[in-house]
């Protein structure tokens, strides 16, 4: 049983545009962690003593957001991580949706799989270089001794299908490995059309390890989707974690004994929201995935952690929902892809936790997206002391002005059981205003917990952003 938690938030800064990463990092001269916060048009902010400064500025490499009608956009500055030896050598890393490379997208409108109609079961992501959305790109930059940042070089540069699931926090140091992870979506749209999740020479849907240690210069990679596209010297830096991911909040560690419980949260389509946890893993090289497909092999099975994505959304199969056409109250729902969900249906990682987007349970929550999942290992919430905490984006009741996201957490049970979660109350008036969570972060010992807010949902909306420190 779950203990009831109930926190307060502590605004440090306000006004911000919609933030994105929150984390902590020692900057080179200092002794003690600073707060930094990068928002989604490209500005990174470095809080300390009351004080805040613009550690970089890049909104004019960023994409003009919501030009597509405005409102909600999930391109943009999306992630942002420091080397583990940044104070000595000033290495930072960028993952951003780059200006002036938007394209007509790679279908003509929205789709929704019928299953009556294998052709929307099926579908090829054709003529790639001529119909995607935008290019993202993976960048490694130097902060000088003079204080001025400029970029290293271009690890990747991927070229995306639609405008959406492009991840958010998507590049974090594993203390494990010591590799950057990145975690990427599965291209967007909805019920990605054309699997690339499942598909191991995609780029796409992938939890990625990039050895960034290896000097491997690259000025201008080239704009690929597919793992071969590469030259060999970058594959040969990539390993694959995982696969089966829609869109993701980026990665988290645990230290437990000697080892790392890593949890990871898959956003969901239509009916669920999921949080992943494992420990051991096999990490397949690009370059083997390569080989492997060369000879019409598949890579080990084994390798690969596989979310289940898209023949399953968390634990359930993916489902398509229709009204009742003789009772508008009830669905129908069919699975959408049976094929896909039998052929993952062994070969998948269980849910650690899952919240549903219709709950009638008295104490828990409607949710709508999933955008934050950290690990807190504080003393001063002693309730949540070794807790996965999680955020989501707004209560799916509570979807109209003013809305609210919502504060939970969860625990690994040891029975190899799905656990269950709990909703944190949190004693703060955000009055008449919007507040969507839109991140959660932590410091370094994950001791501290630092909660992103927005006051709307359209990008265009300058300024109406609050960073909390989440506090008992």
């Amino acid at each position: 049983m779950l203990e009831k938690v109930r926190v307060r938030l502590q605004p440090i800064v306000s006004r911000l545009n919609l933030p994105t990463v929150v984390k902590t990092t020692i900057l080179p001269g200092d002794r003690e962690e600073t707060l930094i916060i990068a928002t989604q048009v490209g500005e990174i902010f470095y809080i300390g003593n009351g004080f805040i400064g613009t550690f970089l500025d890049i909104r004019p490499l960023i994409l003009k957001l919501g030009a597509s009608g405005g409102k909600y956009d999930e391109r943009g500055l999306l992630g942002l991580a420091f080397h583990p030896n940044f104070y000595y050598n000033g290495l930072f890393y960028l993952h951003y949706s780059v200006a002036g490379t938007q394209g007509p997208g790679a279908l003509s409108g929205p789709f929704i799989p019928n299953p009556c109609d294998p052709g929307t079961l099926n579908l090829t992501w054709t003529n790639r270089e001529n119909q995607y959305d935008h290019i993202d790109t993976v960048e490694e930059w130097i902060l000088q001794s003079s204080g001025q940042s400029q970029k290293n070089r271009v690890l990747l540069n991927i070229r995306r299908p639609f405008f959406n699931h492009n991840g958010v926090n998507s590049l974090n140091f594993s203390p494990e490995s010591g590799k950057l992870v990145l975690t990427t979506g599965d291209g967007g749209s909805g019920y990605d059309p054309f699997n690339l999740s499942q598909d191991d020479m995609e780029i796409a849907g992938k939890i990625i390890e990039i050895d960034v240690d290896k000097n491997v210069f690259s000025n201008n990679p080239p704009v690929v989707t597919r793992f071969h596209e590469l030259s060999v010297p970058i594959q040969e830096t990539l390993t694959i974690i995982s696969k089966g991911v829609r869109n993701i909040p980026g990665i988290t560690y645990q230290r437990y004994d000697n080892h790392y419980i890593k949890y990871v949260g898959n956003v969901g389509q239509d009916l669920v929201e999921t949080i992943f946890s494992f420990v051991n893993y096999k990490p397949i090289s690009a370059t083997e995935i390569i080989e492997a497909a060369t000879m019409n092999m598949e890579p080990d099975p084994e390798g690969f952690i596989n979310f289940g994505w898209r023949g399953w959304e968390g634990s359930l199969p993916t489902t398509v929902i229709r009204d009742c056409s003789s009772d508008n109250n009830r669905s129908e729902k069919t699975i959408a892809y049976y094929d896909d969900t039998i052929r993952t249906s062994t070969r998948r990682l269980q849910p650690l936790t899952s919240y549903y987007h219709q709950d009638p349970r008295p104490d828990k929550f409607e949710g709508e997206a999933l955008t934050g999942v950290q690990v807190y290992m504080g003393k001063e919430i002693p309730n949540l002391t070794g807790g996965i905490v999680f955020t989501d984006f707004v209560r799916s009741e509570e979807s109209q002005p003013p809305a609210r996201g919502t504060l939970a957490y969860t625990r690994i049970r040891f029975d190899c059981q799905m656990s269950d979660f709990s909703v944190i109350e949190i004693d703060y008036d955000f009055g008449d205003q919007s507040a969507y969570y839109t991140c959660l972060g932590t410091n370094q010992d994950q001791t501290r917990l630092y909660l992103g807010v927005y006051g709307s949902m359209n990008v265009s909306d300058f300024n109406q952003g609050t960073v909390y420190e989440i506090i008992p």
